[in-house]
């Protein structure tokens, strides 16, 4: 089932995802084996039953408690504050991923893909049909249920954290694309355009990008 389209003069609409379906496939090492970034991406949708595995795979929820009796996500954060959020760049519009209902909730309508490319790169198209775009929300590590250690209220500290586990998101979505066959590419973005288009608040920051889909043919 393909990822629904939506009138454009209609409100952005909730997604329900699938659930996510564990298919049993390739095993760790050939995924780490094939693993590699493509930037030739193909414009061909992904079904809906592929971008939940995708979205699940990446920062999903994979256990009902974890770390300070708070759900278990499938990438590791700091003190469990699971503060990046994954905001979903389809063609229609925008969405975040709310991975404790498995949906993706609407965030703004229009096709914001390019924003979501890193400025200034030359030859590359925002034709990838699924962009992921991490944003973190500073908040939650200053107010996690898990250990206040003193280094989340500092600014540098709090960088070190949240770098590393959008690092870590971005890797499963690596590995899950090596998996399926899909092409996937991490980069940078127009982060002052995107924080004004999602409508952001001050403690919420973009970060980077990833561009995911099947790969273009050569």
């Amino acid at each position: 089932m393909a990822i629904p389209l939506s009138d454009e003069t209609q409100p952005l609409l909730a997604i329900q995802l699938p659930v996510p379906a564990n298919e049993n496939g390739t095993s760790v090492f050939a995924a780490l084996e094939q693993r590699k970034t493509t930037r030739e991406i193909s414009a061909t949708p992904l079904s809906l039953e592929l971008l939940s595995n995708l979205l699940w795979a990446a920062f999903g929820v994979n256990r009902k408690t974890g770390p300070f009796g708070v759900p278990g996500r499938t990438a590791a954060s700091a003190s469990n504050s699971q503060e990046i959020d994954l905001y979903v760049a389809l063609k229609e519009g925008v969405y975040v991923y709310d991975a404790f209902n498995n949906r993706l909730a609407p965030v703004v309508r229009g096709d914001l893909r390019a924003g979501a490319l890193t400025p200034g790169q030359r030859g590359i198209e925002a034709k990838a049909p699924v962009q992921l775009i991490y944003v973190v929300d500073v908040h939650r590590l200053t107010h996690t249920a898990g250990f206040q250690e003193p280094g989340l209220h500092n600014p540098e500290v709090q960088k070190s954290y949240y770098y590393v586990d959008t690092g870590l998101i971005a890797g499963n979505v690596y590995l899950f694309a090596a998996a399926q066959g899909l092409a996937a590419w991490f980069h940078n973005c127009d982060r002052p355009g995107l924080f004004e288009r999602l409508g952001l608040r001050a403690e919420q920051r973009v970060l980077f990008a990833q561009s995911i889909g099947y790969p273009a043919k050569g």
